[in-house]
């Protein structure tokens, strides 16, 4: 591991001033990805600003989301009575991803942030963009089970790893964050990007932003929602295909529908085509079908990954049933 510096922010103001000062320092929150790409040498910062003096609030917004702060630990998010009540899909989410010790020294503001889990990426003798750009994308033509389905550019197939984003994603989320230019919000959907021909460039953060919190706008059919992850194994691996959904049925039609992936994007993949076609529509078996149809019909198989097109498409099928079987109906 290369040598650096640590300091403790202790507030978002001194963190910003504290990591202005070295174009290569990073945000340090609870290490549970950082710390694991710096031992492999994928990661080098040269200073680490330590931010888990950031707010931990998880408080009701005036409007009745709720917000919560980037220095939140997972578990005390998923545990949040607030959260299981108004946003089961999130508690659900934060609880299928990783191990119950990760889950009480990760941050939210660090989930959103984690980096990719290709296998290419963290081999430092395999050719990866994201490491090295222009090098090429040696998950193109390799082992690419885990790989993206969606979204998904000659340079890089990476896949998005996060639980909790795919959730976020699905409730409508916006995502504080403050910088030496002063404090901005963006949509959940617009943080992390596609690779296109940058795919080193993950999130629309400028440098020396910091996030300070994520909001979640109110939103009553959310009280029924579900998380629903497919995986090789039922603990601690990543997601093959995940379902993050939320389902209001009014007269027989659906009201309000909220959909997103994970396990097949380079980020949290918000299923924009899914809802459009349901919207309206019976909340029936064969629409259901017809909506995953739609939403995957531009997804593009590898060697050994072409099974996600259909595996997600069952996936979303089964956990729109359920929704409407068990709550997602108003009668």
């Amino acid at each position: 591991m290369k040598n650096f510096t640590y300091s403790r922010a202790e507030n978002a103001e001194s963190a910003i001033i504290l990591i202005s000062s070295n174009a290569d320092a990073k945000f340090l929150g609870g290490g549970t990805n950082l710390v694991d790409l710096m031992r492999e040498n994928i990661e080098q910062p040269d200073a680490l600003v330590d931010v888990t003096n950031l707010s931990k609030d998880i408080e009701e917004t005036a409007d009745g989301g709720i917000s919560i702060g980037a220095a939140a630990k997972n578990t005390a998010v998923a545990n949040d009575k607030k959260v299981r009540e108004k946003f089961p899909v999130l508690a659900q989410a934060i609880l299928f991803g990783a191990s119950g010790q990760i889950r009480n020294m990760a941050t939210v503001g660090g989930n959103l942030l984690q980096r990719t889990r290709c296998y290419y990426f963290y081999d430092d003798a395999a050719r990866c963009n994201k490491r090295e750009v222009g090098s090429g994308c040696d998950a193109i033509g390799g082992f690419n089970r885990i790989h993206a389905i969606l979204g998904t550019s000659d340079a890089c197939i990476a896949t998005h790893p996060s639980d909790m984003c795919v959730a976020l994603a699905a409730l409508d989320a916006k995502v504080l964050v403050e910088g030496k230019h002063g404090k901005r919000e963006i949509a959940f959907n617009d943080f992390h990007k596609l690779p296109d021909n940058t795919p080193q460039i993950e999130t629309e953060l400028q440098t020396g932003e910091l996030i300070t919190a994520v909001e979640i706008p109110k939103n009553d059919f959310a009280k029924h929602s579900i998380y629903r992850k497919v995986r090789d194994r039922a603990s601690y691996a990543f997601a093959l295909v995940s379902v993050a959904a939320a389902l209001e049925v009014e007269n027989d039609a659906i009201k309000n529908v909220r959909i997103a992936l994970g396990g097949v994007a380079h980020k949290p993949w918000r299923a924009f085509e899914a809802e459009n076609f349901l919207t309206g529509n019976q909340a029936t078996g064969t629409n259901f079908r017809q909506a995953a149809e739609a939403e995957l019909k531009a997804a593009k198989g590898y060697e050994h990954n072409s099974f996600k097109i259909e595996l997600a498409k069952r996936t979303i099928v089964s956990v729109l049933k359920e929704l409407a079987e068990n709550g997602g109906i108003k009668r």
